[in-house]
This record gives structure tokens, sequence and C-alpha cells, in this order.
């Protein structure tokens, strides 16, 4: 059930976030939520279970959409592979830097059991966010351009190197500039190619 007030339910999502990005999510409470956003508590449990479920739900709701669309702004699967790559590599840099309660809550979702359940749930398959990119890593394998491994491992490698610099960034701004992710970038993409 969602709250009858759609201004309510805005509100509890975007103070969520805003928590989440000021505070950490281990600061993020129901109680502190309900008196921030100005709703009684129970109001939030019209929606949602407890905070687990909260925080599953902003990610598949109001996260992975926008992060889909950011990361593949000017990306297309026909790229070759570094500049495919260097696009997406910027592209994520950029909205997770510019998003750190988005980050926050994809760092969540790689570790919590919770969201392989809610994907169960709401029927989301693998691959149905970011089918361009795996379209694209396909492509380049078969095109032995890159390594032959397991998806999951191509985007380990890929990716992984990208999250660590973000939680770096947003820790330390200065040490990291666009020069140094553009270099991360073109090491991770030598270390897969062939």
């Amino acid at each position: 059930m969602r709250p009858k007030n759609p201004a309510k339910a805005t509100a509890i999502r975007t103070v969520a976030l805003r928590i989440i990005s000021e505070e950490g999510l281990e600061n993020l409470s129901m109680q502190k939520l309900a008196k921030a956003a100005n709703v009684s508590p129970r109001t939030i449990y019209l929606t949602y279970e407890n905070k687990e479920d909260l925080l599953i739900k902003l990610f598949i709701d109001e996260v992975l959409g926008s992060y889909e669309k950011a990361i593949l702004e000017g990306f297309s699967e026909d790229m070759g592979f570094a500049e495919g790559v260097e696009t997406l590599w910027l592209n994520g840099f950029r909205y997770l830097a510019a998003n750190p309660a988005g980050f926050a809550l994809m760092q969540y979702g790689k570790s919590s059991p919770l969201l392989n359940k809610a994907f169960r749930e709401r029927n989301i398959q693998e691959g149905q966010f970011f089918a361009p990119i795996h379209r694209f890593l396909r492509r380049h394998t078969e095109g032995k351009k890159i390594a032959p491994l397991p998806f999951e491992a191509q985007r380990a490698l890929l990716f992984a190197p990208l999250t660590d610099l973000v939680q770096e960034y947003i820790e330390h701004s200065e040490r990291i500039p666009e020069t140094v992710v553009r270099a991360a970038c073109a090491i991770a993409i030598k270390g897969i190619t062939i």
C-alpha cells in the first residue's frame, strides 16, 4: 500500500536519499526519516516493511534506472572496445560522483541478499538492465578482442576499479581528477584485451 498523498511519498524518497548522501547509509533510521520528511512513521510503514525494504525499493525504483540512463549516454554497443569502455567509465564516474546516495545504495545492493530477492519478486532478469553493455561485451568476446571469461568476471575486471575510484573520489575528491580516471580506464582496458 502506498501513502495516499503523493507529495509525502516523494518527500520520503527524497529525504531518505539526502540522509544517505549527507550522513551515510548506516545513519538512516525510519524514525529519523519520518522526522526529517515531516511524516509519521506509520506513513512510511504503509509503503515500506522496514529499512531494508526501503533501501531495496529506492535502489530499484530511484537509482538503477537513472544510473542505466546516465551510463549509456553517448554509448553504442557497436563502438570499438576502448572507446566504448571509456565512455561507460566516464559516464559512470560522473554520475556516481555526483550522486553519492545512489552510489551508497549500489554498494549496499551488491552485498545484500535481499536485492536478489527483490529482483525475483519483480521478475527482473539478468541483462534486463544494461543490456547494451552485455551485448557489447559479448560482441567483443566473440570477436576475440577481450578475454573469453564469463560476463560476471569481465564486468568485475572492467568496472570494480571504477567503483573503487568513485569511493576514493567521494572521500577525497582532490586525489582523483578525471585524468586519473582516464588513465585507470586505459589500464583496465589493456588488462582484459587479448
